[in-house]
């Protein structure tokens, strides 16, 4: 909160007027104080002598300061709407309105607040920085990112318009070096702090730097407990790290603090859902009065990834046929019909190009429909982003399996035992592909392997098979048969 006092000379009278100008911004920034100047914008009838004056705006205006700063937003916005009537080209009206607006959770209303305080006053840092807060996240990224570059030209120090652009390069999935640049220009910013560490810590999650992350989001919650920004990118990194106990307490502290903050709600919605609780997840969501498009995004990913019924899932994308997380969800769900399948992850994938997770069911749907040769292709490029994606190996193991290039499947079975050393149908495939190639040594050792981990009823009709084999297996090791492992016969 910004105060300042004007004094305003008049013929005989002098008046003197207590400014308070807000800021919505979860990043919780003060700002560099500027000039109010919009009574030599505004032709003002001549103020009362007195200040019950009801025609004054001022006087509105300076009502919806007092109930701005007591957290009562819908008293503020009334009287900063009645000093709006009588003047309506004042900014300072227009931009406080705005800001009580968003803290009521109404962003569409809050954006045309800021518009038109830009408009009245061009280059105005403040209203420019809620308005490209809002334009992020309401993914409108292209001219999010104008606006936010515009602030910094204006205030090259403004560490507002930094997070904006922090939270574009993450939601974009930015390149690493995109990452690194931003996280360079956060470095470079005086006085770090807790959004700005907050900020870093975000970045560094991204880059997957889990120990830097850490520091840096404890450093910014050690700074303030209580800032937004901080908060949620604490309890987003605790998220990833699947440690739901902690994110629960952590989103439950950004609601406890931001009661009216729509983005808390979302999150906690996020952390409810992701621990397994879609019932509450799904009434906070419907409890929002103006869900945005996260809101929404969030409701149609919890009730796909929670229902298992194809035929309502099918329903649903019949009213939205772009909407990449039902395509995503049918995709997995229809595997048992291979065709089916394979469309409902193609489409996905074209959605949503960048999505590993679309590409990967793809590739899945290509082996389930015995398209090997398309699927080898894909998942070498996807391994190109996702090395150590274990569904991308496992994947490419059956496919090279089933095409019989079981040099090549070998590295891949012995990548999936290396992350996984008691997983039994690994040690089979691979002692089969030794078999093949004539390495019976080899073969030996995985089948024994195998049979010594294996589930007698899981995997009876195997054990059979290599029960039925390694008698022949032991006589040719026997008489010198085979080739040893890397080298010719």
């Amino acid at each position: 909160m910004l105060d300042f006092n004007l004094h305003i000379s008049e013929p005989k009278q002098e008046v003197t007027v207590t400014m308070k100008l807000y800021s919505t911004h979860r990043y919780s920034f003060i700002f560099s104080a500027f000039l109010i100047s919009f009574f030599l914008a505004l032709n003002f009838a001549v103020l009362s002598q007195t200040e019950d004056q009801p025609n004054d705006p001022v006087w509105f205006f300076n009502r919806g300061q007092d109930a701005h700063e007591k957290g009562d937003f819908k008293t503020a916005l009334k009287f900063y709407e009645d000093a709006l009537k009588i003047s309506p080209e004042f900014p300072e009206a227009e931009y406080q309105k705005g800001s009580a607006l968003q803290s009521l959770g109404r962003e569409t209303e809050a954006e045309k607040s800021f518009r038109r305080a830009l408009e009245l006053r061009g280059n105005w840092v403040l209203p420019m920085t809620s308005l490209g807060e809002i334009l992020v996240r309401n993914q409108k990224f292209s001219e999010a990112e104008t606006v936010l570059n515009k602030v910094i030209e204006l205030d090259d120090n403004n560490s507002a318009a930094y997070l904006g652009l922090v939270e574009i390069r993450i939601k974009s999935h930015a390149p690493p070096e995109m990452l690194k640049i931003l996280r360079q220009k956060l470095l470079n910013l005086p006085n770090p702090d807790a959004a700005v560490w907050a900020a870093r810590g975000a970045l560094e999650k991204e880059l997957g730097e889990k120990i830097s992350a850490h520091t840096s989001l404890s450093r910014a919650l050690a700074l303030d407990p209580k800032n937004s920004f901080a908060l949620a990118a604490s309890t987003e990194f605790l998220l990833s790290e699947k440690n739901y106990r902690a994110a629960l307490e952590q989103v439950q502290n950004l609601v406890g603090f931001y009661p009216n903050s729509t983005r808390a709600k979302i999150l906690l919605a996020t952390v409810l859902a992701e621990s397994g609780n879609s019932v509450e997840a799904l009434k906070i969501i419907d409890s929002l009065e103006s869900p945005d498009s996260e809101a929404n995004l969030l409701r149609t990913r919890i009730v796909a990834k929670s229902s298992a019924d194809v035929s309502l899932l099918e329903k649903e994308l019949v009213a939205d046929p772009q909407n990449a997380v039902l395509l995503g969800r049918l995709c997995i769900l229809t595997r048992t019909n291979p065709a089916k399948a394979l469309e409902y992850c193609r489409q996905a994938s074209n959605l949503e190009p960048n999505n590993v997770g679309h590409a990967i069911g793809f590739g899945a749907a290509l082996v389930q429909a015995k398209q090997f040769e398309p699927a080898i292709n894909l998942f070498n490029k996807l391994l190109v982003f996702e090395p150590e994606n274990y569904s991308i190996h496992a994947n490419l193991a059956t496919s090279l399996f089933e095409l019989k290039r079981f040099a090549e499947a070998q590295t891949e079975f012995q990548w999936l035992i290396a992350k996984k050393p008691d997983l039994s149908v690994a040690y089979y495939f691979l002692a089969i592909a030794h078999d093949n190639l004539a390495e019976y040594s080899q073969a030996k050792i995985n089948y024994q392997k195998f049979l010594e981990i294996a589930d007698n009823k899981i995997n009876q009709l195997e054990i059979e098979k290599v029960n039925l084999r390694l008698p022949t297996l032991e006589r040719q090791i026997k008489n010198g048969e085979g080739v040893k492992k890397g080298k010719k016969q």
